[in-house]
């Protein structure tokens, strides 16, 4: 079964959240638990964790189909060692926000060698920090989203994933999110090669680590390694492809979650892809 939904607000409270989910018919969903652009948030207070729990509840949304989105500011491969340790507490926060709330998945970008380390090094300074988090942490799983691999983003191979997983001491707590406008035009080309691009996902990183999926559209072509999203069908992603990954079983059971640019129609969209479905 698809479980879908979209990264709603949760602005006045993480409770709110899963209320915004519902408005739109979702039965998955993301959420920032704390603001994303800023380094140090109040703590959740005892009555917005229980009532996050009890809405959740109420709704029919299971913790599994909840993937919460980490700051943006984080960059747990930074190249100084300030900004490394920076990003280290507050990624640490952001987990223990999810394990208050009872959540078991916390999705992030990988990190950034800002041209000033080399990309092996960025990389296993990103394991690095995941086994930090872990090792203080219980229940929750990291999950890295592949990205465009604009700028000096890495993450943008399926490649760079391995290696990061290959490095990580609790493989039980490690996963991955496939956000398909990243993967798309960071030059996996599932229009043309829709089974050979997941055949290589699956034989160099595994759909064992597979936790979930950002489904979107993108504005910019294959290969341009560009980040701009967006709604579904309106891109340049054509319709066959979302009709055949809805109908893709390896896709089963895991929140997907749109991140289109139009949240006014994030309830159609969601109908339209459930309509796909044969």
């Amino acid at each position: 079964m698809k479980y879908i939904g979209a990264h709603v607000s949760a602005s006045g409270g993480v409770e709110n959240a899963p209320v915004n989910a519902l408005e739109i018919g979702a039965t998955a969903f993301a959420l920032f638990t704390k603001n994303q652009r800023q380094w140090v948030a109040a703590p959740l207070s005892a009555k917005s964790i229980k009532d996050f729990k009890a809405k959740c509840e109420a709704n029919g949304i299971k913790v599994e189909h909840i993937l919460p989105h980490d700051s943006y500011l984080i960059n747990l491969g930074h190249p100084e060692e300030d900004g490394l340790a920076k990003s280290r507490v507050a990624f640490l926060d952001e987990m223990q926000r999810c394990e208050q709330l009872g959540l078991k998945l916390l999705n992030f970008h990988p990190g950034s060698h800002l041209s000033k380390i080399s990309e092996e090094e960025c990389l296993t300074r990103i394991a690095e920090s995941i086994n930090l988090t872990l090792a203080k942490t219980e229940g929750v799983t990291a999950v890295i989203e592949n990205t465009a691999g604009q700028g000096t983003n890495m993450g943008h191979r399926f490649e760079h994933l391995a290696y990061i997983i290959n490095k990580v001491e609790d493989k039980s707590r490690v996963g991955v999110c496939l956000d398909t406008c990243h993967t798309f035009t960071a030059g996996y080309d599932f229009l043309e090669h829709y089974d050979e691009v997941f055949d290589d996902f699956a034989r160099i990183v595994g759909f064992e680590y597979l936790r979930g999926i950002h489904l979107n559209d993108s504005k910019k072509p294959l290969g341009s390694r560009v980040d701009r999203h967006d709604s579904i069908g309106k891109g340049l992603l054509n319709l066959d492809f979302f009709k055949r990954f809805m109908n893709d079983g390896r896709f089963n059971d895991m929140p997907i979650i749109l991140e289109t640019p139009d949240e006014t129609i994030w309830g159609e969209e969601i109908a339209m892809l459930r309509a796909m479905i044969d």
